[in-house]
C-alpha cells in the first residue's frame, strides 16, 4: 500500500513539474534540466521518507517516471499543441 501512496505522490510531483515547465517556455534548456533534477530529487526524497528502502524507492520512482513519460507522449500524440 505504501508503494501506491508514493506512486500517487510522485505523480503529483511530476504534474507540478509539467506546470512549471509550461510556465517557463522561454527558459534555456540548461535551466529546464536543472529544474528536472530538482523535481526528481523531491520525488526521490518523498519516496525515501515513506518507504525507507533504497531499492523500493528506485523502483517506484522509475515506474512513476516511466508512467509520466508515457502519459506525456500520449497527450502530445493525441492532442498536439500548435
Amino acid at each position: 500500500m505504501k508503494n501506491y501512496i508514493v506512486f500517487l505522490f510522485q505523480l503529483m510531483v511530476w504534474s507540478g513539474y509539467t506546470v512549471v515547465e509550461w510556465l517557463s517556455t522561454h527558459d534555456k534548456l540548461v535551466f529546464k534540466v536543472i529544474m528536472f533534477f530538482i523535481f526528481s530529487y523531491l520525488a526521490i526524497y518523498i519516496a525515501k521518507a515513506i518507504l525507507k528502502s533504497n531499492k523500493r524507492t528506485l523502483i517506484v520512482t522509475g515506474v512513476s517516471l516511466l508512467c509520466y513519460a508515457i502519459i506525456q507522449v500520449l497527450f502530445q500524440t493525441i492532442l498536439p499543441i500548435t
